[in-house]
């Protein structure tokens, strides 16, 4: 699975930009609970918001195996930093593919240079692994829609600028799902306050809350009842994006587990000329491997046509993987690795989202034995 030349060296760059620039600011944003924004700028400067933007819209328009490298390498400075970059992409990606031209011209060229900021509106309180149970109505009333609900578990809730909401034109039908463009200065728009995470506790997350909110019908981005089986399509990027993070992370972990076995003694020798720690690296290196490269492949599959089956292994894989190793690596660290003073505290309790959002472990095991028994 090796890389292109032009892929090869945007990989350099990122990963220089997030040693450099992400990885320093990680630990402070963490602590403090506030979104880097001068990294966001950064990545703008490097194209990066606009890195599922047409290029004659101002974008980068990556091959799906960039994408992936890209998120691996921002993912490796700080999780909190690729999600939100990763959520902004899944909005300008279904303005990419479903949007009419006057809608992408709207909105893609600011959107590529980083403002505003985009939101994916799919989750609910009650509507998380089954999106077809939401509640949200986006009801039509002459040249508007008229939008009632609540959504939850949205990434860049507070930062968004717009979102892409995803609301039946029919509370009673499941088929009637359909995207819009919402606006989040919009009347009636409601952000909550930031969760308090476990992990990823830079990146805000909030609910959000919709009464009476009127856009206009041009707001609208696919046909009515399309709106699900978009998100769907979009979503097999997205999982990608998390195995790419997921993979990011644990070898960020690796590297730190690798230089503290180096440097920590114990009985008179470096920790990492014990056997069991040796053992430790070698599985974890060979995890996180194993992670990347199947998700390369999935990156692979997607350019060549489909890629949903090995997007879901992917990201089941590699997640398991951030926590396998990430988990490995607080253990080499022994008590130090308890404390917020090393990176691999913050790397261990980053790692469980990736096993939950964008769908579930428990999902994607569904999804990929659906896909066998079919």
């Amino acid at each position: 699975m090796e890389l292109s030349d032009e892929q090869a060296a945007v990989r350099d760059v990122v990963r220089e930009f997030a040693r450099e620039e992400i990885r320093p600011a990680a630990a402070e944003a963490d602590r403090t609970e506030t979104f880097p924004e001068d990294v966001w700028d950064g990545l703008a400067e490097l194209d990066l918001t606009g890195l599922t933007v047409p290029e004659e819209y101002g974008g980068y328009d990556a091959d799906p195996v960039t994408y992936a490298v890209v998120n691996e390498e921002i993912a490796g400075g700080a999780l909190a930093v690729a999600t939100a970059l990763s959520v902004h992409c899944l909005a300008t990606s279904c303005l990419a593919e479903f949007a009419t031209d006057e809608q992408q011209e709207r909105w893609l060229p600011e959107m590529a240079r980083g403002r505003p900021v985009g939101a994916f509106a799919l989750s609910e309180p009650h509507a998380g692994s089954n999106p077809a149970e939401m509640s949200t109505e986006a009801r039509r009333d002459g040249d508007e829609y008229v939008i009632d609900g609540e959504k939850q578990w949205i990434t860049n809730g507070q930062r968004a600028g717009v979102i892409v909401l995803f609301a039946k034109t029919d509370r009673d039908d499941p088929d009637s799902i359909t995207q819009f463009l919402v606006p989040a200065d919009a009347d009636g728009l409601t952000v909550g306050e930031k969760e308090d995470k476990l992990g990823l506790r830079a990146s805000d997350t909030t609910a959000l809350t919709f009464d009476g909110v009127r856009i206009p019908a041009e707001n609208r981005l696919t046909e009515e009842g399309r709106g699900l089986s978009a998100a769907f399509e979009i979503l097999t990027d997205g999982r990608i994006g998390i195995a790419a993070q997921s993979v990011g992370l644990a070898a960020h972990a690796l590297e730190e587990a690798l230089a503290y076995s180096q440097e920590r003694e114990q009985f008179g020798e470096p920790i990492s000329e014990i056997q069991t720690i040796r053992h430790k690296l070698a599985e974890m290196a060979t995890q996180t491997e194993a992670a990347r490269q199947l998700t390369r492949y999935a990156a692979r599959q997607r350019t060549a046509g489909d890629g949903a089956l090995a997007a879901s292994m992917a990201k089941y894989f590699a997640s398991e993987a951030a926590m396998a190793v990430t988990n490995e690596a607080v253990q080499i660290h022994g008590g130090y690795g308890y404390v917020s003073e090393f990176d691999v505290e913050r790397l261990y309790r980053d790692a469980k989202i990736t096993e939950i959002y964008e769908g579930t472990t428990e999902i994607q095991k569904t999804i990929i034995a659906r896909t066998l028994l079919e």
